[in-house]
């Protein structure tokens, strides 16, 4: 059943056998502590919550971001962290470090998060986005005053930009520091922590930063805090995420709109071009047609393929829930995850309702972007398709063409590719690293958690885990259905609660 919570009890009487490091009634205890800590701390625990969600946090505003790290860096250092602020050049978006060396620890473990937001533009917020408010769930979303109330229940939803993408992360952080704090208890690994303020962006000088900062930034595992949990509710971790690279097209016509009437039995239709074009490049089953795209993608491991069958099916009820009727690729979701895919992101030409007119346009615009599976490379990506439209005729520029140019090619196509890109990043399950995440959070949670080779989405993982050549596992927190990048996000409380359990135990019960 599909849900947006997880039971911290154990399944049955026969959990799934961990490799323990340490016995179970130790890690048992240590939850205990800091559920018992959290429970006497909710309010403070939102109010803190609140107070970061109600800094606006859209990436484009590196004023607003500062903001963010300021705070975010006070709050590291008045739990006792070293914190620095780092940044690839003046004037970009800081990333918030902080570490704490623990006597006696042998290995030392990266937790990475970021803490910008996406924009707020969106239609229909149903409050102000930076005004975090306490509601039930979509879509009643009935106002709850938390502050006046008994219990909190833990299935009340926080609205507000970022709850659950990506700043739940930072406080489940903060508060299972305070836990622990509180309980007397160590941590067992050399803490650091790397705040990002620029992924909303794409990331675009992560890169340099984690170049000029390699020594700092040294461990032996990085955990990445982003994401949703799987559909089925239950813990989950991820061991990597696809890649990315987009484009926009523009296909042109006349040079000014024409009767459709009088010219469109002669005059070719920009709105026609852009459709037969991008059909060419994808099938109805989602399969991309461009000749030898899938070449690079790499093989699936056995490992994966086992990790892969073990997942839940979530598939039939996440069909009733979207209103779906069909799906296009695997019958299993996250079975296409090792995949590449293409998505057309928008569509434009001409006007439709009030403005429409019975007019050929000029032309048409298109934005198109691929998630790239490990082995394929942005780099590659464009090479293969410009090659292919070239094939079909298509003659590609990069700026307005002039009117000799349009004169002179029938099929005349503008190629925009994005700055940046990203390449797809992945770290083996039976690494030890790995297996080592996976045992401390089913000590936590009470059975073992699904194990996904890789996650759909990108990010510039890649740039910080190949740099400084660690292995990675996603551990999230948030709600499946928490509209992350969209109107109403919102992050349910039961997912805050459990996320403070989960980080408390990657602290105080991780051992490889």
């Amino acid at each position: 059943m599909l849900a947006g919570s997880r039971s911290l009890a154990c399944c049955s009487a026969t959990i799934v056998s961990l490799a323990l490091s340490v016995p179970y009634a130790q890690a048992a205890d240590l939850r205990a502590s800091v559920r018992a800590w959290r429970e006497a701390h909710e309010r403070a625990i939102v109010t803190q919550f609140v107070t970061l969600l109600s800094l606006p946090n859209v990436a484009t505003s590196v004023a607003d971001v500062d903001k963010n790290a300021a705070y975010i860096e006070d709050e590291l250092k008045a739990r006792g962290l070293e914190t620095q602020l780092l940044r690839a050049a003046p004037g970009t978006p800081a990333s918030v470090f902080g570490q704490r060396k623990v006597p006696g620890a042998g290995r030392t473990v990266i937790f990475y998060a970021h803490y910008d937001g996406q924009p707020v533009g969106q239609k229909d917020w149903i409050s102000n986005p930076f005004e975090p408010s306490m509601r039930t769930a979509l879509p009643e979303a009935r106002p709850i005053d938390w502050q006046g109330s008994g219990a909190l229940d833990p299935n009340w939803r926080l609205f507000a930009r970022s709850a659950g993408d990506d700043k739940v992360s930072i406080q489940a952080m903060l508060s299972a520091l305070d836990a622990l704090k509180a309980a007397d208890i160590k941590p067992t690994v050399n803490i650091k922590l790397l705040y990002e303020g620029e992924e909303e962006q794409g990331s675009p000088h992560f890169a340099a930063l984690v170049a000029r900062n390699l020594e700092l930034l040294k461990g032996d595992l990085l955990i990445m805090g982003d994401g949703p949990m799987h559909q089925s509710g239950r813990q989950m971790v991820n061991f990597g995420n696809r890649g990315i690279t987009s484009l926009a097209l523009t296909v042109y016509g006349a040079t000014r709109p024409l009767h459709d009437g009088h010219y469109g039995s002669w005059a070719p239709s920009p709105a026609v071009m852009m459709a037969h074009l991008i059909a060419s490049l994808r099938n109805e089953d989602g399969r991309i047609l461009i000749p030898h795209f899938y070449d690079d993608v790499a093989p699936v491991s056995p490992q994966d393929q086992s990790a892969l069958a073990a997942m839940p099916p979530v598939e039939t009820e996440l069909k009733r829930a979207l209103g779906l009727a069909q799906t296009v690729g695997p019958a299993r979701l996250a079975n296409g995850y090792l995949e590449p895919t293409l998505n057309v992101r928008a569509i434009h030409v001409g006007d439709a309702g009030p403005a429409a007119a019975n007019a050929i346009a000029t032309h048409a615009d298109a934005s198109l972007d691929f998630r790239l599976a490990p082995g394929e490379t942005p780099g590659h990506t464009r090479e293969l398709l410009e090659a292919y439209l070239t094939q079909q005729g298509w003659f590609i520029v990069r700026d307005e063409p002039d009117l000799p140019t349009r004169l002179s090619h029938p099929k005349l196509l503008r190629i925009v590719w994005d700055e940046g890109g990203a390449i797809a990043t992945k770290t083996a399950l039976d690494l030890p690293a790995s297996q080592a995440v996976v045992a401390s959070i089913g000590r936590t949670v009470g059975y073992r958690p699904i194990e996904l080779p890789i996650v759909g989405a990108s990010s510039g993982m890649a740039d910080i885990v190949n740099q400084l050549r660690v292995p990675m596992a996603g551990v999230s927190i948030a709600n499946y259905d928490d509209n992350q990048h969209a109107q109403n996000e919102n992050l349910r409380l039961g997912n805050l609660w459990d996320g403070i359990e989960v980080y408390a135990g990657l602290l105080a019960d991780l051992n490889w």
